[in-house]
């Protein structure tokens, strides 16, 4: 199949690897050029503008924010290039007025679109085994459901209407957040005691909570290491504030999501943005007066 992949971050140069690997004819682009051209290594046809890319049967994007979104896709020329017929599939954590916004423009010129944002860090998207939730057009997510399948361990269908699938990503990085902030702080609590991090999250990632987030981000936090960020701090700020403005669109009240919103900005302010959110373990530690190990 004829692919077009836009945005080759630390998600997408992984996602794009995978379909170049499954033997689909993909072109790339990306803002800096570094990433496409590891691509081109691997046969990957790299594309001067977002619109060179966007010209095949399907669109792949993975951006990283509303901003990157409508300057890419919207003011980009990727919708005008696209051909009637062609899907776009969104694997971006964006808010849900723009997606909104995406589905409409997205109608008017007879394209499909499919929300599809993952779950899953650098090295799961690089090995194909994200868990994808997927919403959209049945004939639109029929016709992608096997790239989808090359991209991830399990795709998780939500029906035909695309917010389903943004609002479940933007719930469960929601998710994310609160539970590295539970163990942010817990982490604190014991090492007051002379209980290190370590001993603590060995404890409870391997009983109480044996679970994929636990047991990755417990694991960064006990060997505070932050960097390079597989999610960074800035990325989970914005998703808690989609969480929070969606929630206030349906009038839904989530005082935990402004207190993680507030720690977040609060490591921002520190210097600390383009650390893995993890590091959100600092910001009970100072809080706590502790210092580094």
């Amino acid at each position: 199949m004829r692919i077009g992949f836009i945005g080759l971050g630390a998600m997408g140069a992984g996602m794009a690897a995978q379909l170049l690997a499954a033997g689909h004819e993909v072109t790339v682009w990306n803002r800096s050029p570094e990433a496409a051209k590891a691509l081109e290594a691997k046969g990957a046809r790299v594309a001067a503008t977002p619109a060179d890319a966007a010209r095949g049967e399907v669109v792949h994007s993975m951006l990283a924010n509303d901003a990157a979104v409508r300057e890419v896709i919207e003011n980009g020329g990727v919708l005008d290039a696209m051909p009637r017929g062609s899907v776009h599939v969104n694997h971006a954590t964006i808010s849900i007025a723009l997606a909104q916004e995406l589905i409409a423009a997205h109608a008017e010129r007879g394209i499909g679109y499919v929300a599809a944002p993952v779950f899953g860090r650098p090295e799961v998207a690089a090995a194909g085994n994200l868990n994808i939730v997927v919403s959209g057009d049945p004939a639109a997510v029929q016709r992608v459901q096997p790239l989808l399948d090359t991209l991830g361990q399990k795709v998780w269908p939500l029906g035909d209407d695309p917010i389903r699938a943004h609002i479940l990503k933007i719930a469960g990085n929601f998710m994310i957040a609160t539970a590295i902030e539970s163990m942010a702080e817990a982490s604190a609590l014991t090492r007051s005691y002379g209980v290190s991090a370590g001993d603590f999250l060995e404890v409870m990632t391997g009983s109480l909570f044996a679970s994929p987030i636990f047991k990755t981000y417990g694991g960064l936090i006990a060997e505070e290491r932050y960097a390079p960020a597989g999610f960074k701090m800035s990325l989970g700020f914005k998703d808690v504030g989609l969480a929070r403005s969606a929630a206030e669109a349906k009038r839904v009240p989530m005082p935990f999501a402004s207190v993680v919103h507030d720690n977040l900005l609060e490591a921002m302010a520190a210097g600390d943005g383009d650390l893995d959110w993890s590091a959100l373990a600092r910001v009970a530690a100072g809080r706590a007066h502790l210092k580094d190990r």
